[in-house]
């Protein structure tokens, strides 16, 4: 029973650091020794040229609202450049970006996937300062703006934004966004134009079945990514909107799958900061049920074990100055579902006996029962009516924050079978 106890014990502590030790270490550390931002933006200093890059493939029906959010960012139009490369569209892409080539430099490509399409947008590029965009998501007017202001500090090499769901958005304060500032206003303003359309505005107007869930999990990492800033540097970007260096962008393989964290750790590796900026703010729509969440989340997590291929310096404590940040943050969180096992099948050989074990094992099987209820919740795509959340069934609210953890942890097994067999889709 000894190596029961120990093995029970290990793993316990493992997944308690990685979702609440290293939180409490990282707020210590920004608390004690935060880092010094060397230089401040001057007033009246000329801004620097931007390039926005997008990468699309069949967005027919979400690129005209997409590019008349574009085309009203407070940004000088003499001083910015928009790029989308389309990558082998079958749909009526094309067509629209070529209707808006007065604001538009188009790029047409076979379909060669994502890595390959911004590869070929960067190198149309001749902005100091690259903006890395989608089409589904919406930017606020200011978002450039915001982009910018940390690389006057010449240690800082990138700068990603706050991406605001729309389950979150009504929480955030002086932030109010009604959901027809978001993407559902891009499908409604862009109603009609292009093949896919119905489809897409039925999944627009539903609410999500995981939203409580995801809604907090997104808020959890997001203040991750805040203290990951104040120390140092977060561990990649929001692909929906962050900036970097020209000079710091590298060629990337083409089944490079998070784009969005390996260039940014690639800057991280020479020597310079990803920093957050939460003023910089992009909006989306959370997935729609547990489905959707689950391919998006093994296709990040799939990414994160390739990265390990790409880039296998970050293992390296004395390369990787991140090094205890990428441990804890990203590698912890592949790892835990391996702990989850092993603490509940050791928490379950000990518990006859043992009132302490026999409550520990109680504990999990009420989450794991939470979990499953929380599918159920799902799978009947049951979602309160808009407005009436603060009415949901408390347990309710537990079942689904109880399946996203359970999703999360699957996703990250599923995630390591889909690097392996190298089962990934263009995004």
């Amino acid at each position: 029973m000894s190596l029961m106890r120990l093995l029970f014990w290990l793993s316990a502590l493992a997944v308690g650091y990685v979702y609440i030790g290293y939180p409490v270490l990282l707020f210590a550390w920004a608390s004690l020794r935060p880092a010094r931002t060397r230089r401040k933006p001057q007033a009246g200093a000329a801004l620097p040229r931007m390039s926005i890059i997008m990468a699309v493939r069949n967005e027919a029906a979400r690129l005209p609202a997409r590019i008349d959010n574009l085309r009203a960012l407070d940004y000088p139009a003499d001083r910015l450049e928009i790029i989308v490369v389309d990558d082998g569209s079958t749909d009526d892409t094309l067509d629209v970006l070529f209707q808006h080539r007065d604001v538009l430099h188009v790029v047409a490509s076979p379909a060669l996937g994502k890595a390959s399409a911004l590869n070929l947008g960067v190198a149309r590029a001749t902005g100091e300062v690259l903006v890395f965009a989608d089409a589904r998501q919406m930017f606020s007017p200011d978002a450039l703006r915001a982009l910018i202001e940390p690389l006057a500090d010449p240690s800082i090499g990138g700068v990603t934004g706050e991406l605001i769901l729309d389950c979150e958005a009504a929480d955030l304060p002086g932030r109010r966004v009604s959901p027809r500032r978001g993407p559902e206003e891009a499908d409604r303003r862009s109603r009609g134009r292009g093949p896919g359309r119905r489809r897409s505005e039925r999944r627009g107007s539903q609410s999500s079945s995981i939203g409580e869930g995801v809604g907090l999990y997104w808020r959890y990492e997001k203040q991750l990514r805040r203290l990951e800033s104040t120390v140092g540097s977060t561990l990649g970007a929001t692909g929906a909107i962050y900036a970097l260096r020209r000079s710091l962008y590298q060629a990337l393989p083409a089944d490079t799958i998070l784009d969005d964290v390996l260039t940014p750790m690639r800057a991280v590796l020479a020597g310079y900061r990803i920093v957050f900026n939460e003023r910089a703010v992009a909006f989306d729509r959370v997935a729609v049920d547990a489905r959707a969440e689950r391919r998006r989340k093994i296709r990040t997590l799939a990414g994160n074990f390739q990265i390990l291929r790409q880039e296998p310096r970050l293992l390296v404590p004395i390369v990787n100055p991140v090094w205890v940040q990428y441990v804890s943050h990203k590698l912890g969180r592949l790892f835990v579902p391996y702990a989850l096992f092993v603490l509940f099948a050791s928490n379950a050989a000990l518990a006859p006996g043992s009132v302490f074990y026999s409550t520990a094992l109680a504990a999990q099987g009420i989450v794991y029962l939470l979990a499953a209820y929380g599918a159920w919740l799902d799978s009947r795509r049951s979602v309160p009516a808009r407005g009436a959340a603060d009415r949901w069934v408390p347990v309710d609210r537990l079942a689904r924050v109880a399946l996203t953890f359970m999703v999360m942890n699957y996703s990250a097994v599923a995630g390591l079978v889909s690097a392996l067999t190298r089962r990934h889709v263009w995004r």
